[in-house]
């Protein structure tokens, strides 16, 4: 399985920017992750931030350091911030001595089996500083079924929140959760979607982020 994810993503990364992030519903869902990490991260003084999982570097911007499996997506991650440490890694074997205050990881524990959840949040544990923060999202299981040509492993791994909390509630203590895509904005016109973008965040924060697509956990380690 994880040759046959590799080789998925060594084959997109080229076109991985445009093709995933460049249109409406991509822009939709980046602008929900910056404005959550920009919010969060400048309240704080994080002098390491790991990018796990960071592909072609969308969101290395806000990290110093960065890793991924996919060699390809790495070549265009260097090329971008040719001033940061970025490395070929799993999430389940960082490839970095350094205690980080953060490591932030999105769109990387879909794809994963829940064993392998576990030992992503085992490893994040062992390389985060004393009372460091990590961040996820992950597939709400209230979340429309999404079916795709990678059907058995594309946004597989799904939870409830409870499910990660009584997951991590041994190393972690929980900080906040917050949704993305509360709406199907697939369904909506093209023109029309980033108007219900602050509505979306809106409502994200409150009771209702359960039925987002996504949510967004933010743990502290104990």
């Amino acid at each position: 399985m994880k040759n046959k994810i590799l080789t998925y993503y060594d084959t997109l990364a080229k076109d991985y920017d445009k093709d995933r992030f460049e249109n409406s519903y991509g822009k939709y869902i980046d602008k929900q992750e910056r404005l959550f990490l920009r919010s969060f991260i400048k309240t704080k003084k994080f002098s390491k931030i790991l990018d796990l999982g960071c592909g072609t570097g969308r969101l290395l911007e806000f990290a110093t350091h960065g890793a991924d499996f996919s060699q390809e997506m790495i070549k265009i991650a260097r090329t971008k911030y040719p001033e940061k440490a970025i490395s070929i890694g799993e999430i389940s074997d960082i490839p970095f001595e350094a205690e980080f205050d953060c490591i932030f990881c999105f769109h990387v524990i879909m794809h994963q089996n829940k064993e392998k959840t576990q030992s992503f949040l085992n490893e994040c544990y062992k390389k985060m500083s004393s009372n460091g923060i990590l961040i996820f999202d992950f597939p709400t299981k209230t979340r429309r079924k999404v079916i795709s040509e990678q059907e058995e492993w594309h946004a597989s791994n799904t939870f409830t929140e409870k499910e990660i909390l009584d997951k991590t509630r041994n190393q972690w203590k929980p900080v906040k959760t917050v949704g993305v895509l509360f709406f199907p904005i697939h369904r909506f016109p093209k023109n029309l979607r980033r108007l219900f973008l602050p509505l979306d965040r809106m409502i994200c924060n409150t009771f209702l982020k359960k039925w987002a697509s996504y949510n967004i956990i933010v743990l502290e380690k104990k």
